[in-house]
């Protein structure tokens, strides 16, 4: 069992026993191991104790960071940074194919993805002439379903397997950084409707830790009352985690559903959410 798995089993078990507040030795020994192995290693992968992760799960505190987010993307709106340029601290420019890119599927570039690991589990990373073109998590065993999808996504482009170059832009992808320094840019290639590139240009203004409903990410894309629209939008992402589909939530703070599952989208939440965490208390 990898470290996400056992923080997914640690989130599913928060689920049916949060009433029960349990310690850390009861949380360990759900996963076989010492209070001792068990803080160690969750620590090593949220940057915080079990005890902080449990308080970034919260309604309160989503509650909280959805505030906060709303703030930022205002300010971001205030400041005129309402473009493509406008960077998250992925530093992600976001480039949408052409009509004709998207009639010809990829037909004529080729495409080198692989599989590498994550905070949050496998993934599947697709790369482009143009820039990252496809970034899912994979369940266990879930490779080949995984490889088909890309390649429906792009049915005509030349797909070739390298995993090794994958494992390197996990790496940046997924780096945590200190004091807010920003990366070198990452370059994305997407296909999507207009209204679905300006969702996820949207999405790239909302920062690590700020959360968005999804009436105030369409009001961000220009259709006030496009709620819906939006969380359709959300929902055809090509670029897991890259473009922060996770970071929409429901008016009430309920954190809902997510394409890579919904205790993933809760563990990525309160991942992001530890530096919001830390300069709340």
């Amino acid at each position: 069992m990898g470290d996400y798995e056992r923080i997914a089993c640690v989130i599913r078990y928060l689920d049916e026993h949060y009433p029960e507040q349990p310690d850390l030795a009861a949380l360990a020994g759900r996963l076989g191991l010492s209070p001792f192995h068990f803080h160690r290693l969750f620590s090593s992968w949220a940057g915080v104790t079990p005890k902080a992760f449990v308080q970034c799960l919260t309604l309160a505190h989503v509650r909280a960071m959805l505030r906060n987010g709303r703030n930022a993307l205002d300010a971001a709106l205030d400041a005129g940074l309402s473009g493509p340029g406008r960077l998250h601290d992925l530093c992600v420019n976001l480039e949408a194919a052409s009509p004709g890119e998207m009639k010809s599927g990829g037909g004529r570039f080729a495409i080198e993805a692989g599989f590498a690991r994550s905070p949050f589990g496998p993934c599947l990373i697709g790369r482009s002439p143009r820039g990252i073109c496809h970034l899912s998590f994979v369940e266990t065993g879930g490779n080949k379903a995984a490889w088909a999808a890309l390649q429906e996504e792009w049915p005509k482009a030349r797909l070739h397997r390298n995993d090794r170059r994958a494992r390197r832009l996990a790496e940046r992808i997924f780096a945590r950084t200190a004091g807010g320094n920003r990366r070198l840019p990452l370059r994305a290639f997407v296909r999507g409707t207009a209204f679905h590139v300006k969702v996820w240009r949207a999405l790239l203004r909302v920062p690590p830790g700020g959360l968005i409903t999804y009436g105030g990410l369409a009001a961000a894309a220009g259709c006030a009352d496009g709620a819906r629209a939006a969380g359709s939008a959300v929902g055809r992402n090509p670029l897991a985690f890259l473009i922060p589909c996770h970071r929409v939530i429901r008016e009430t703070g309920v954190v809902g559903d997510y394409r890579w599952g919904r205790v993933r989208k809760r563990a990525i939440v309160a991942w992001e959410g530890m530096a919001f965490y830390q300069g709340a208390r």
